[in-house]
This record gives structure tokens, sequence and C-alpha cells, in this order.
């Protein structure tokens, strides 16, 4: 069942979700979980160099409450994975989460028993960037579809 049929063909939700998902796509406030390699490449990404800012992604937070994009940028071990689901849990709605690197999509090459094979396993995932780590490029294009995604989100309904 679609949107339309669902929610009707409404003008007022129709230009109502534009505006507010402009504002949503291009404000979001990152909160990085960095474990390993991954993170010293989600750093450059918001150096001058590629300047992850001009995609209005730059006031990077370091509180679940004040953030609504989760960047889970390498392994996660089964001890981390409630500490994980608690920080996304602490999140405030509208909420994104970007797995960011082999390690936080698939486990990596980490199969091994004290790593999650994929933080999708605990918290809902977004937007999957791959790579070992992912090059700066990669993550700003994780971004700009990740930003694609909430341009297609409704005030009525959220598409997980």
């Amino acid at each position: 069942m679609g949107l339309e049929s669902r929610f009707g063909d409404n003008i007022l939700t129709t230009v109502a979700d534009k505006f507010i998902n402009w504002g949503r796509k291009n404000s979001l406030w990152p909160l990085t979980f960095g474990t390993a390699c991954c993170g010293i490449e989600l750093m450059s990404t918001i150096a001058s160099r590629y300047d992850i800012s001009r995609f209005g992604a730059e006031v990077i937070r370091f509180s679940p409450r004040q953030a609504d994009l989760l960047v889970v940028a390498g392994r996660i071990v089964i001890k981390m994975g409630p500490v994980l689901k608690k920080i996304y849990d602490q999140m405030l709605e509208p909420k994104w989460v970007m797995a960011l690197g082999a390690c936080a999509t698939s486990g990596g090459v980490f199969d091994t028993y004290g790593v999650i094979q994929g933080i999708d396993q605990f918290i809902p995932v977004d937007i999957y960037v791959p790579g070992c780590p992912p090059r700066p490029e990669d993550i700003l294009n994780g971004l700009l579809k990740l930003q694609k995604k909430i341009e297609r989100d409704t005030v009525l309904y959220r598409e997980r």
C-alpha cells in the first residue's frame, strides 16, 4: 500500500513535507561512534579538505539527545552492543543511522565470536557505506544518499 493511498493526496502535508524535509536534510547533527580506523577517515571528511559542513552536517554532537544522525564507524564487539543500542534509544525522532565501513556493516575481516557481524543486528541502519576503511568521498556520497532518503520521508509516516 503506497503512501498516497494511506494518507490521500493532501496538499497541506505535501507542502509541509517538502519544507520540513528540506530543513532536516540540510541540518543533520551527527553523533560519531568511532571505534577503529574508519573513525580516522571520518575525521578527515570533517576536516577542511573534504569539508562535510558544505552538506549541512557540520555540527558534530557528543550527546545523543542533541544528535539526529548516528555514524557508527568501526567494529562493534558484543559488550558494546547494548551501549550502542542505549545511545540509539536516547536519540530523539527523527533519527538516522549510517554504518561506516566493512566492520560496522558486516563485521569485516573480524569473523570472531566477540565481534558483531553488522550493527543492523542491534539497531536499524538507514545507509551503509562500504570500504575498509571507506574514503572520504565515499562517506560524502553516503551522506548525499541519506539526504535523498530524508527528502522522501513524510511527516505522517516514516519509511524504515
